[in-house]
């Protein structure tokens, strides 16, 4: 009689927030099928669903309770995982359903709460094949082109507008050579770009005090100039350089140090810095440092170091006590630093914030009012850089290629080094040849411009 081998039990996962949260759902299911999973694209055919929260606002937390709910509705067998789950009593209360709520980057009760839930299959002949955990690929819920490199967790800072602290807890560095090692890892798999991320890049190494480690038979610190040093000498298998990205980069002093690497073309010149504000006195009501006249002399510095350095940063308007007057001087403040792209937030209170308690809180329509005044302002400073990029030609990598038009054209989307995945602009491509693939770093012709992307033509 034919022993019947048992059928693999499948995980659904619905990943919200930012892309440090998507990387702890990658880690996830890798592990996961590490143990004998097989991932399912949907809800009716999942033995169980992880639903993956972010906790940070109010909206967001909105969203959260909406995603879980809608995994109850369709599936019923529901985990919950992410950084709303500090907050298990009320996610329990509306959902009693729900099967198991572990915290932020929890990985081994995830998994041991989908063991609990769906044990995975097993029997003689699937315990006895061999297990090379170390060569299997991860699971990437990215296209295969790029990938997001986490370097630590947790951030020392303590906002006043921030719970994140509480959520992550403190910082937390990965030891440098396992992050290089799976910089490599992820290079020799097919990425072209590496996005680094964390709460505090600049403070990578911080809580260790920058140890030493060895890699490739030299020592190097725990630290980001180290760290970017060391991926801008990856290269693919065809030798390329991978385009490397720094994003979450606190405007310390040793920053001016990968400015070079940028301008040598180790790493991607662009950074992305939180500035969150302008005015001394809303920095100061933030707890984040007041030296706004400074960063722009180091953006100056910056631009003649690299000329195409891109900087994005995001703002939030509407903080308590935020008068008229800071607010313009935000506003000539962007005149001034002239970023390439930007970001703007209302100022929503997070429950457990010290921001919620701060006098003159700013009238939602005046909140309104000014996230309109300061998005105009931007989108023109914006629309006029792009305007400058007009019969350049610039590299850019390829994120998607259409199908042929009634004329066999083909079109595709791609990005310019001054465009991060998913939150900047893209680069329009018409006439692209046939075989263009995602992925593929080219240049091309800048023909037009809008506010936020460009249009052109492969050189």
């Amino acid at each position: 009689m034919a022993t019947v081998i048992p059928q693999q039990k499948r995980v659904g996962m619905v990943s919200l927030g930012c892309p440090k949260a998507l990387v702890d759902s990658e880690r996830i299911l890798t592990r996961l099928r590490a143990d004998g999973y097989a991932m399912s694209p949907d809800y009716a055919g999942a033995d169980v669903v992880l639903v993956n929260t972010c906790g940070f606002l109010d909206s967001a937390k909105e969203e959260s309770l909406a995603a879980i709910g809608e995994a109850i509705a369709e599936n019923g067998r529901v985990i919950v995982t992410g950084c709303m789950g500090n907050e298990a009593a009320l996610i329990r209360a509306k959902f009693p359903a729900v099967l198991a709520v572990t915290g932020a980057h929890q990985y081994e009760a995830v998994v041991e709460a989908v063991h609990a839930a769906a044990p995975p299959a097993q029997g003689p002949f699937i315990d006895l094949i061999p297990q090379n955990y170390a060569e299997m690929a991860d699971i990437k819920l990215t296209p295969r082109h790029y990938s997001y490199l986490k370097i630590s967790e947790g951030c020392n800072h303590a906002c006043s507008f921030c719970i994140i602290p509480s959520l992550r807890g403190k910082l937390a560095s990965r030891r440098i050579d396992a992050v290089l090692r799976e910089a490599e890892k992820l290079v020799a798999a097919g990425t072209r770009e590496l996005l680094v991320i964390s709460q505090d890049t600049s403070a990578y190494g911080v809580d260790v005090r920058h140890e030493e480690r060895q890699w490739h038979g030299n020592p190097v610190r725990t630290h980001m100039t180290d760290l970017a040093r060391e991926l801008g000498g990856l290269r693919t298998p065809e030798g390329v350089p991978p385009w490397v990205r720094l994003h979450y980069v606190y405007p310390y002093p040793h920053v001016d140090a990968v400015i070079p690497l940028m301008a040598q073309g180790l790493i991607t010149p662009y950074l992305d810095i939180p500035f969150q504000h302008a005015a001394p006195s809303v920095l100061k009501a933030m707890k984040r440092p007041a030296n706004e006249a400074k960063v722009l002399e180091r953006l100056r510095n910056w631009r003649e170091i690299c000329p195409d350095i891109a900087i994005r940063s995001s703002f939030v308007v509407g903080f308590p006590g935020e008068t008229e007057a800071d607010f313009q001087y935000l506003l000539d403040w962007l005149d001034e630093a002239q970023l390439d792209r930007v970001g703007a937030f209302r100022f929503e209170p997070v429950e457990g914030a010290h921001a919620n308690g701060l006098p003159n809180p700013v009238p939602e329509a005046l909140k309104e009012e000014r996230f309109q005044r300061i998005m105009e302002k931007t989108a023109a400073i914006s629309a006029a850089k792009l305007a400058a990029k007009i019969g350049r030609t610039l590299p850019v990598i390829i994120d998607e290629v259409g199908e042929p038009d009634e004329d066999g054209d083909i079109g595709a989307t791609a990005r310019s080094q001054a465009d991060a995945p998913e939150i900047d602009g893209a680069v329009y491509l018409r006439n692209v040849p046939a075989g263009t693939m995602p992925g593929q770093i080219v240049s091309a012709r800048i023909e037009d411009a809008d506010e936020h992307d460009l249009f052109g033509v492969i050189a």
